[in-house]
C-alpha cells in the first residue's frame, strides 16, 4: 500500500468517525452531559418529576366530608321483651354551610334516636335531624361547632357525560376512602326530579350514603347514594356494579334550602301521566288518577295539554317541574285539544305526598 492510500484510508475514517460521533450526539443527547453510552443506550429514560393527581382538588373538598353514625334503640322481643339494644347505622355527610348544616342521605338517619358525626379533624359532634325528603332520599342535620370546613359550591356545575368524578366517604366505616370515576348520565335538577339522578362508575359501597361526588377541581356535583338497586326478572332487588348514583347539587341544594325554610319539601302536583309528541307541541295525557285534581278538573286520558298558565309546553321534564314548584291550593289555567277542540280548564294543585 503507498502512502497516499494509506493517507485516504486514514482520512475516510477519520470522516466517518466524526459522521457516527454526530449522530450519537443528535439521537441521544445525554451524550452531551458526558453520561457515557453505556448509560445512554441501556438506561431506562428518565421519568418526569410532574405527574396527574387530584390531591389539591382533595384537600379543598375532602375535610367537608364527615362519617355518620346514627343509633337507633330497638325493644327485644319474646324472652327478650324486657331488653334493648342499640343498632348503629354507617354512613357519610357533608357539611354544607358555616353555620353547621349538613347533607346526607334520609335512609341513614331514618328512625335514629341519636346521630353523632365524626369530623375529618378529629371532632366527634352530636348532630339533629332539621327534616328529610324521602322522595330524593335527602336530609338535612345541624351540629352546633367551630371552624367547620365547607365544601367548595357553585350555583350552577357544569356537569356532562365523561367528567372525572370522585366519590367521597366511609364505606364500611374504614375511614375516608376516595374511589374515581367518570359521569356516566347527567340528571335533571327540577323538583319533580326523585329518580332522574347523576350517574356514576365510581365505585359505592355501605357507607358511602351521604357523601360527595366531587369534581377534578373538588367541586361539589351531588350527594351519593349507595342504596339504590335494580330489580331482576325475579322481581328482586339486587346491586349492579358500575352503575351508582348521586343526586345533583342543584336539587340537593334546593331540596336543604327548602327543609331549612319550612321543615320539609312542599311539591305541587296535578295527578296525570302524560308524554311528548316529537311532531306537535303539548303533552299526551296517558293517564289520570281517580280523585286527583286533573280528574276534577276534567282531564281526560288522550287530552294534549297545550299550556298551563300561558306558558306553551313542550318539555313533559319541564312541565313537571313547574308543577311540582306551585304551591299547592294554587288554581292553573290549563288549555287542552280534545278531539281537535279547544278547551280550557281550571285545576287546583295539590301536595305531592311520599308515596304517591
Amino acid at each position: 500500500m503507498t502512502g497516499r492510500s494509506i493517507f485516504n484510508f486514514l482520512l475516510k475514517s477519520v470522516f466517518l468517525g466524526v459522521a457516527v460521533a454526530a449522530l450519537l450526539l443528535v439521537f441521544l443527547p445525554d451524550l452531551r452531559q458526558g453520561k457515557g453510552l453505556a448509560q445512554g443506550l441501556f438506561n431506562s429514560p428518565s421519568v418526569s418529576a410532574s405527574r396527574e393527581s387530584y390531591f389539591t382538588a382533595l384537600s379543598r373538598s375532602a375535610p367537608a366530608v364527615v362519617n355518620i353514625y346514627s343509633v337507633s334503640i330497638e325493644n327485644g322481643s319474646g324472652l327478650f321483651r324486657n331488653q334493648s339494644r342499640g343498632r348503629t347505622n354507617l354512613g357519610s355527610g357533608v357539611i354544607m354551610t358555616e353555620n353547621g348544616y349538613l347533607l346526607t342521605c334520609h335512609h341513614v338517619v331514618a328512625d335514629a334516636d341519636s346521630i353523632y358525626v365524626a369530623v375529618q379533624d378529629g371532632r366527634i359532634l352530636e348532630a339533629q335531624i332539621v327534616g328529610t325528603d324521602p322522595l330524593t332520599d335527602l336530609a338535612v342535620l345541624k351540629v352546633t361547632a367551630d371552624n367547620l370546613h365547607i365544601i367548595p359550591q357553585v350555583s350552577e356545575p357544569d356537569t356532562h357525560v365523561g367528567d372525572v368524578v370522585m366519590a367521597i366517604g366511609n364505606p364500611f366505616d374504614l375511614g375516608q376512602t376516595i374511589t374515581q370515576g367518570i359521569v356516566s348520565r347527567a340528571g335533571r335538577n327540577g323538583l319533580s326530579n326523585y329518580v332522574d339522578f347523576i350517574q356514576t362508575d365510581a365505585v359505592l359501597n355501605q357507607g358511602n350514603s351521604g357523601g360527595a361526588l366531587v369534581d377534578s377541581n373538588g367541586i361539589l356535583l351531588g350527594i351519593t347514594n349507595a342504596n339504590f338497586q335494580v330489580l331482576d326478572s325475579n322481581n328482586r332487588a339486587r346491586n349492579v356494579d358500575g352503575i351508582n348514583f348521586a343526586v345533583p347539587y342543584e336539587l340537593a341544594k334546593r331540596v336543604m334550602d327548602e327543609i331549612i325554610s319550612n321543615g320539609r319539601v312542599v311539591r305541587g302536583q296535578l295527578g296525570f301521566v302524560g308524554g311528548e309528541n316529537r311532531n306537535r307541541p303539548g303533552i299526551d295525557v296517558s293517564a289520570v288518577a281517580k280523585g286527583s285534581p286533573a280528574d276534577i278538573a276534567g282531564i281526560r286520558p288522550g287530552d294534549i295539554i297545550v299550556a298551563i298558565d300561558g306558558v306553551r309546553l313542550e318539555s313533559a321534564s319541564k312541565t313537571l317541574d313547574m308543577i311540582a314548584e306551585t304551591e299547592p291550593g294554587t288554581e292553573l289555567e290549563i288549555e287542552l285539544s280534545r278531539d281537535g277542540r279547544s278547551i280550557t280548564l281550571t285545576a287546583t294543585v295539590a301536595e305531592l305526598r311520599a308515596g304517591q
